[in-house]
């Protein structure tokens, strides 16, 4: 069995609420809040503890998941096409941003992935509330440098954080 199964098979939601107790879910909502008055895109954050075994199999990755994860949680869903989501695969400590559209010729690949491996050191090192506020950070730069504050924006999608 391969090193990818077991790490899947075996972080359970224990481990999940170890790296992301509810004062660090708290404050990645007021920071997803923060973030989107700085700018007229929408922020989400989602984490998964794992996959399961029909996932794994089926060999999904940590970026299927997270484009099935940008649909299911309606990102994609608003008006200027300018969500964002982070997404976290606990058990692989593997991070993808998805972005929609509007960001298609604005922001590289490269870019997103600077991000992703920034907050992949931290959470490496355990460093999750870190790596979390961090990334967020720098979505947020991006987002701002991009889709400006606009006084007419609405809060399109929840600040929550998903646990999927």
């Amino acid at each position: 069995m391969s090193n990818r199964y077991l790490q899947n098979l075996f972080t359970t939601s224990w481990a999940l609420r170890r790296a992301f107790p509810q004062d660090l879910l708290d404050a990645i909502e007021r920071a997803v809040g923060d973030s989107e008055r700085q700018h007229s895109g929408e922020l989400r954050f989602a984490i998964e503890t794992a996959l399961d075994v029909p996932a794994l199999l089926r060999g999904s990755t940590a970026r299927d998941r997270a484009i099935e994860a940008f649909s299911q949680l309606r990102t994609w869903d608003t008006a200027q096409n300018n969500g964002v989501l982070i997404y976290l695969l606990l058990s692989e400590r593997d991070i993808e941003i998805v972005a929609d559209r509007g960001f298609s010729d604005k922001v590289s690949t490269g870019e997103w992935q600077s991000v992703c491996k920034s907050m992949q050191r931290l959470f490496h090192d355990g460093r999750y509330r870190e790596g979390a506020l961090q990334g967020i950070e720098q979505v947020t730069t991006l987002m701002n440098l991009h889709f400006p504050p606009d006084s007419g924006d609405i809060n399109e999608l929840p600040d929550k954080p998903v646990l999927l």
